[in-house]
């Protein structure tokens, strides 16, 4: 293994993650806000992304559905991106495009909250699925990178842009940012 890359690695992800924290520290407070007063109110988080990003999306519904650091109460967060049947019936009888949108059409009501995550920003299912979510009330969360910011931020109540065009960059500091979300939502839920 070449250690200079490692720590040159290692650098680069702490020079970014410090510049996210620095420059969406009170945004990432609102979408931590919001997210509470959505579980509060009886109301769902539903997650979507392609890849990387729709493991992600698949973590942070398991960080809410069983549990963060404590045994708490289980949140209502669906990852639209787990069920099979229902990616590849659309994605045969529509268009992948559609894979999201009609997920959001079928469970998303007002008072939801829908996180598209996309490193580029410009996956044009998840772009969908902020539209028809927007159309149905329901507030839109955008986590991205630099490059990202300029596609979804016009589609999100709430856009996350980390301040890099490195997919793993950005893709760690979202992981890192919805962890420290977590750990708010469930201090303010189960430990007031």
């Amino acid at each position: 293994m070449n250690l200079s890359t490692l720590e040159s690695d290692l650098k680069t992800h702490t020079q970014i993650l410090e510049q996210t924290v620095q420059q969406f520290s009170p945004l990432i407070g609102e979408i931590a806000d919001r997210l509470i007063e959505c579980f509060q109110k009886g109301n769902k988080l539903l997650l979507c992304g392609n890849g990387g990003s729709a493991a992600d999306a698949q973590h942070v519904a398991a960080e809410f559905v069983n549990r963060f650091r404590f045994d708490a109460g289980a949140l209502p967060a669906i990852a639209l991106t787990t069920d099979t049947s229902i990616l590849t019936a659309i994605g045969n009888d529509s268009t992948f495009e559609n894979v999201f949108s009609r997920q959001v059409e079928a469970l998303a009501k007002t008072g939801d909250v829908l996180a598209g995550v996309s490193t580029s920003g410009g996956s044009p299912n998840v772009l969908k699925a902020l539209d028809i979510a927007r159309s149905l009330g329901v507030t839109t969360l955008g986590f991205t990178g630099k490059k990202g910011g300029e596609k979804m931020a016009g589609k999100c109540d709430f856009c996350l842009a980390v301040p890099s065009n490195d997919t793993p960059r950005i893709q760690e500091c979202h992981l890192f940012v919805w962890h420290a979300i977590c750990e708010n939502v469930e201090k303010a839920l189960f430990f007031k």
